[in-house]
């Protein structure tokens, strides 16, 4: 078992080291997430399964505080997995397919950005989501793994987690939310907007 730990210690770290690879991106992606709450604007996160718990969590960050030692005002942000009333009602009502879509299509605004998280890229309720946002100026970016799936040609900004191993690709989804948003913080708090 011991040697099995190893094995998967390493694989977590190859995810992660992964993402070097794609340092541009994750760089824009503070950089436009900083620019529009600056402007007023709001985050939303969406995912499915373990990546909803992620997106409540990565909400949940901007809305309280990531850091312990950084106070700082309340960045206004949605996980549109939270509200289980409005899920099912949707799900209901409409289809499963729509509990993301449908919400952003009335809470989004042009300025706004859609973090969308999903392992496989597939999630037809994350690719609904996706095009409600391009249809209202909603800049995207993809928390995504395997080879990016359809997500990633509907993404502004595809992170691709070189993985096939849903774990490991959600342990560096929640890494690299934590990593952008303190730079996100680092770069506000520097300007004094928050």
């Amino acid at each position: 078992m011991f040697n099995e730990l190893i094995k998967e210690i390493d694989n977590s770290f190859d995810a992660k080291k992964s993402l070097l690879e794609q340092f541009d991106l994750i760089d824009k992606s503070v950089k436009k997430i900083s620019s529009s709450i600056k402007n007023g604007k709001k985050i939303f996160f969406c995912g499915n399964g373990g990546s909803a718990a992620d997106a409540q969590h990565l909400a949940a960050e901007l809305l309280v505080r990531l850091r312990p030692r950084v106070n700082r005002k309340s960045i206004p942000s949605i996980s549109l997995a939270m509200d289980t009333s409005a899920i099912t009602a949707c799900a209901n009502d409409y289809s499963f397919e729509e509990i993301f879509s449908r919400p952003l299509s009335s809470l989004g605004a042009n300025g706004d950005i859609l973090i969308a998280i999903t392992t496989s890229g597939k999630s037809k309720n994350i690719l609904k989501a996706l095009k409600v946002a391009k249809k209202k100026n909603i800049l995207t970016i993809g928390f995504l793994g395997c080879d990016g799936g359809q997500a990633k040609k509907n993404c502004d900004i595809p992170i691709i987690v070189k993985s096939t191993v849903t774990a490991r690709i959600q342990e560096t989804h929640i890494f690299l939310g934590h990593f952008i948003i303190e730079k996100v913080e680092d770069t506000l708090i520097k300007k004094n907007i928050i």
